[in-house]
């Protein structure tokens, strides 16, 4: 009977050593497979650099992948990107990504939300003759990106469930016969892989040589490896194969090598032009804050946060675990003063989007939805985003998070844990691919109170690691952490599951926490130097077992759910030895007390910019559908406040030409009135209160267009 324990024993330690073998193969597979994608790279490269060699007569080109360089459009895209888009210089890549598809080659892009994706399809539908096609998978993001080009007067169009008969037979004009103005075209997936008529429509546009060019956005949504995957996208495939000659884009905010892989296998674009710009995100201030395990002290929090932090109506997102949850936590908070709606996939498409417009017109603050909603999103002044609740992957995280500061100004992430959150999430992934190694890569993120959370994301996506610059809470926080000894305590652990193993029981987290508890009091005595944890700690301690595959999660069906149960896992005789120390870090001071970095108000928004912020909700109320970044984003009002324009002339400098035309009137007005009614400075602002923190020094940027 020894002697099977003893096997037993060292079989798990193998099998362990196995994992982690495994590991360090699939990374040298990875590897692997990034030099053979550069290698069929580079000799496609080759081919096409003889064959360019041998057939022109004229003077050579640019180089292959010289993107930055002069091109014969410059001048043009320039005039387009300033006078009509008002945006004043271009981001990261935009530029090189532009050049390439207007030289008519395939583009991969994996660009950080708030990055400009947008700027860099809309721009070469504008300037290239024909008509561009937009597979974007929400509507919700559709309707944003209509409307916003609407308001620029580029001839954009939806043709989705909710086009209405008219709207719809002008589109297929537009496809068939090039009747009316019709730019760009936003569809969803389910439209190429389910509609004949509009693939028959798209054909003849295509062979009437209308078609100019394709985009793919969040297009993650392709692979089955992305931690977005939807079937209907596995489709698109056939508009490369049907179009070879039309150039297409495929944009994603995240993807590891392996999902761009399959994405170019996916869409038949194995020669693309590929830019992968930096996951990291300067302007977002990442925290984890301790959850309550009382539901309303947690809605307290986040209501106190929200109204102390961001008086002013900014607008935010609250993020939940399910549908129901999400009704919930929008009821208590308009119950606490918080101008709330929920969204989820359970309302109608009626409620849906009139719940998705008063946000988006920042009639009301906060949006509380489920993953539904956000994908994509196109509102570029979400100051924070709150996790009510645990998000299931890393990925997943950084996508719902990436929401805020899209206009490159300073925002929060903030993400309430408690452990009790992990076997939540972990009886709804567990059957999915990488389902718990994904969750568990989240968590490790929430229990460290050490690590920088924005390195947490450069060692997920494979990047080289860059300064944070005290822009996460771990990282800006002076609260002093010691380590406990929790050896003993897991000792404990371990042989009250040894038991319930030999009695064919089992237990949830919480279970084992009571028969800890009743253990501690019996045996506490037995190791004078045992700290008696608190419930949290012992929560924290569990899962970093789990985590550390000391412990692990078994999963039981029954009529109605599925119960995740702690069980031994492969390491757990070598912590029972005592040939494993097990450390529990833990703040000297509670977060109550300190724990939340401390931070200053916001300079005070000035009368002017109080006064052209009110001017911009006025005009969009008055226009329909026109959101108020559109008719001139935060940075804008921050240039005129800076520059103080009193004619046309000036301010078509500063905003371009479009917004001039359409709203230049109004502006100098407000402008005048200002400099007529005297140099009362913040004065009229001072209601307007805006919050800031002293670790905040941003230069902005443009929003995303």
């Amino acid at each position: 009977m020894e002697d099977d324990e003893n096997i037993e024993e060292e079989l798990l330690v193998v099998e362990s050593e196995l994992h982690e073998v495994q590991g360090k193969i699939k990374m040298l597979l990875d590897q692997q497979e990034e030099l053979y994608e550069r290698q069929s790279h580079l000799k496609a490269l080759l081919e096409i650099s003889k064959t360019s060699r041998d057939t022109s007569n004229t003077a050579p080109s640019v180089a292959l992948e010289d993107w930055s360089g002069k091109f014969s459009w410059d001048s043009q895209a320039d005039d387009m990107r300033f006078n009509v888009f008002g945006i004043s210089s271009y981001r990261s890549n935009q530029r090189e990504i532009i050049n390439s598809i207007m030289s008519g080659k395939d583009v991969l892009v994996i660009m950080a939300a708030g990055g400009g994706k947008s700027l860099c399809y809309q721009l070469p539908a504008v300037l290239r003759d024909g008509i561009t096609l937009v597979v974007s998978p929400l509507l919700s993001l559709i309707q944003d990106q209509v409307m916003g080009l609407a308001a620029l007067g580029i001839p954009a169009h939806m043709l989705t469930s909710t086009t209405n008969k008219e709207v719809e037979k002008f589109i297929y004009k537009a496809l068939e016969k090039g009747e009316g103005e019709l730019k760009i075209l936003y569809v969803t997936p389910e439209k190429i892989s389910k509609s004949k008529r509009f693939m028959s429509k798209l054909e003849k546009c295509h062979h009437a040589g209308r078609l100019s060019l394709v985009a793919i956005d969040e297009a993650h949504c392709c692979s089955q490896w992305g931690h977005d995957f939807r079937p209907d996208y596995k489709n698109l495939g056939i508009l490369k194969i049907q179009f070879p000659s039309v150039p297409m884009i495929a944009l994603t905010a995240t993807a590891t090598s392996k999902v761009q892989m399959d994405l170019m296998e996916m869409l038949h674009i194995p020669r693309c032009v590929k830019f992968v710009s930096s996951v990291n995100r300067p302007n977002l201030f990442y925290r984890v804050y301790e959850k309550s395990s009382v539901g309303k002290v947690v809605i307290d929090e986040i209501a106190n946060f929200i109204s102390e932090s961001y008086p002013n109506n900014e607008s935010g997102i609250v993020y939940c675990f399910s549908r129901k949850e999400c009704e919930q936590v929008a009821k208590e908070l308009r119950g606490r003063g918080i101008s709330a709606d929920y969204y989820h996939a359970d309302m109608d498409a009626a409620a849906r989007e009139k719940v998705h417009m008063r946000w988006s017109k920042s009639k009301s603050q906060v949006i509380v939805g489920t993953v539904a909603f956000g994908m994509g999103i196109n509102k570029p002044d979400v100051r924070f985003v709150v996790h009510h609740s645990l998000s299931k992957s890393m990925e997943t995280y950084y996508q719902e998070s990436g929401r805020a500061g899209r206009d490159g100004l300073p925002s929060e992430c903030v993400l309430y844990y408690r452990p009790g959150d992990v076997p939540r999430q972990s009886s709804m992934v567990f059957y999915e691919n990488c389902g718990l190694e994904n969750l568990y890569g989240i968590a490790r993120y929430c229990q460290s109170k050490k690590n920088c959370r924005r390195g947490a994301f450069f060692q997920h996506f494979g990047e080289a690691v860059q300064e944070c610059n005290g822009m996460c809470d771990n990282c800006a926080s002076s609260i002093e952490l010691k380590d406990i000894d929790a050896t003993y305590h897991t000792k404990i652990i371990i042989s009250l599951l040894q038991e319930m193993q030999q009695n064919d029981q089992r237990a949830t987290l919480l279970q084992l926490l009571d028969k800890f508890k009743t253990k501690w009091k019996h045996s506490a005595g037995c190791s004078n130097e045992a700290v008696d944890l608190k419930k949290e700690e012992l929560e924290l301690l569990i899962v970093q077992l789990i985590l550390d595959r000391v412990l692990k999660e078994e999963f039981q069906h029954t009529a109605y759910t599925t119960n995740a149960y702690v069980a031994l896992g492969p390491l757990w005789k070598q912590a029972l030895q005592g040939n494993r120390q097990v450390k529990l870090t833990t703040a000297i001071q509670s977060q109550d007390s300190d724990g939340r970095v401390k931070s200053t108000k916001r300079n005070q928004m000035s009368s002017l910019e109080a006064k052209l912020d009110d001017l911009r909700r006025t005009i969009s109320s008055a226009n329909g559908g026109i959101f108020p970044h559109a008719v001139l984003s935060t940075q804008q009002i921050s240039l005129l406040n800076i520059h103080k324009p009193t004619t046309i002339a000036e301010l078509e400098k500063l905003i371009g030409k479009v917004k001039t035309d359409k709203y230049g009137n109004d502006i100098i007005e407000v402008m005048r009135s200002e400099a007529e009614g005297g140099k009362d400075g913040g004065a009229g602002g001072a209601k307007r209160q805006r919050k800031d923190k002293d670790v905040v020094s941003i230069e902005s940027s443009e929003e995303e267009a």
